[in-house]
């Protein structure tokens, strides 16, 4: 199997820490990844410096392999410079091209600063609507959580409520769910998925006594998908949707936006919930927690998630014959 890469997100967070993390956890068994970050940055593992991503199997055993790419200056933990976001952004960007070109299996972002990107002139709200722009494939990217127990959508990423709410349409939710329901056939294995749709309102609206969204945006798109042969259900309850007798009825929730989605998942399984980019060109996974700056360098950084997102991104890729 060609390599994984992983991204070396904000240098100031523990993007180093956990990739260190999971290169012990998986050096004796794999999946392969590589690293594209400072070498020379302490990473407390076997390091390895490569001239290409073809070297990673031959060394991955014995050493964490890294693509350096020097940092303009060096990252102090918990403090975040603008001056290494062009870096941050670079990696990015070859780790793409990189699986594009078909010399890595798919790629795995460490979490990135949004804050500190933006101040250096980043124009992307996040990783997602980056990887939409440089592989994307006609169709907006859609971010799907995923853990064991539990996958979820949300219909609006990162953006205010109250624009998120206004920007939601029937054709909006159509889409995002029939991108899920060919994921979930295609890169999941789930020859028939089924999709719960939630309401937006209190009691998805209670017949509209607590707001008309429910009926006039979401009801008739799921009545589309029904119409299209895709097995979705809804305006279901938010409040009652991600119960333990719920979650086996269904295989995603299409949620409206993004706290609706990623409340439930991470209060479910923090430490196993991947990040999943649907609708790209490439495979794409990430940790569904941020950058920690609060405990960087402190050793206290838990790899669980991005282990996940590794071994996840190696399933998908396989699955898509990226591998």
């Amino acid at each position: 199997m060609r390599p994984l890469v992983l991204t070396m997100g904000e240098p100031a967070g523990i993007g180093a820490e956990i990739a260190a993390g999971a290169w012990r956890a998986l050096h004796a068994t794999g999946p392969a990844f590589l690293l594209i970050d400072d070498a020379t940055r302490g990473f407390g593992v076997p390091v390895r410096a490569i001239d290409a991503p073809e070297e990673a199997a031959a060394v991955f055993a014995q050493a964490l392999p890294v693509l350096h790419r020097p940092l303009p200056c060096p990252p102090v933990p918990g403090h975040p410079d603008t001056a290494n976001a062009p870096a941050v952004i670079a990696a990015i960007t070859e780790a793409v091209a990189l699986a594009r070109a078909g010399r890595a299996a798919g790629v795995v972002t460490n979490p990135i600063q949004k804050a500190t990107l933006t101040a250096a002139g980043f124009r992307h709200p996040g990783h997602t609507e980056y990887l939409g722009e440089i592989a994307g494939t006609g169709a907006p990217p859609v971010m799907m959580l995923a853990s064991p127990d539990l996958r979820v959508v949300p219909v609006t990423v990162h953006e205010a409520l109250a624009r998120a709410i206004a920007r939601l349409t029937p054709a909006l939710i159509v889409e995002t769910a029939r991108i899920t329901a060919r994921a979930l056939r295609v890169e999941f294995a789930i020859a028939s998925p089924r999709l719960a749709v939630a309401g937006l309102n209190p009691h998805a609206g209670e017949a509209g006594t607590m707001g008309r969204e429910d009926i006039d945006i979401v009801a008739p798109a799921v009545a589309a998908l029904r119409a299209e042969g895709i097995d979705a259900r809804g305006p279901m309850p938010p409040d009652t949707m991600f119960t333990a007798l719920a979650r086996p009825t269904y295989d995603a929730a299409i949620c409206l936006y993004h706290d609706q989605a990623l409340i439930p998942i991470k209060t479910l399984d923090m430490a196993g919930g991947v990040n999943v980019t649907l609708g790209l060109s490439i495979v794409r996974t990430s940790p569904d927690h941020g950058t920690a700056l609060d405990i960087a360098g402190t050793g206290r950084a838990d790899p669980s998630s991005l282990i996940a997102a590794i071994r996840l991104a190696a399933e998908l890729a396989r699955a898509r014959g990226f591998a």
